[in-house]
């Protein structure tokens, strides 16, 4: 079992910026890639951005390349999600979420956590 914890959610103006963490426990060494999705209301899960535990690139959607930023604390046993530029649009309810392939899609990932609520005003 993995447990996952997001945080840093909030109200933010457009153009502003904000942080969000994702806390890992239990058997992640039995993890391989972190993810990062969001869902909008009435609309599915999509997918924002993932990173491998242990080395390799970073890989995001169109459109958040170049606003968003996914890093990794192994020490920590924490994923973040640094948002900068942010438009009414990323407006969404964000995950986390763990799988152990190179994947996009959300039916991939197998462990979630609660999600963190992310508000930008116009």
């Amino acid at each position: 079992q993995v447990q996952l914890v997001e945080s840093g959610g909030g109200v933010v103006q457009a153009g502003g910026s904000l942080r969000l963490s994702c806390a890992a426990s239990g058997r992640t060494s039995s993890r391989y890639v972190m993810g990062w999705f969001r869902q909008a209301p009435g609309k599915g899960r999509e997918f924002v951005a993932r990173i491998p535990w242990s080395g390799g690139s970073a890989y995001y959607a169109d459109s958040v390349k170049g606003r968003f930023t996914i890093s990794r604390d192994n020490a920590k046993n924490t994923v973040y999600l640094q948002m900068n530029s942010l438009k009414p649009e990323d407006t969404a309810v964000y995950y986390c979420a763990t799988t152990t392939g190179q994947y996009v899609l959300a039916r991939s990932y197998d462990y979630w956590g609660q999600g963190t609520q992310v508000t930008v005003s116009s």
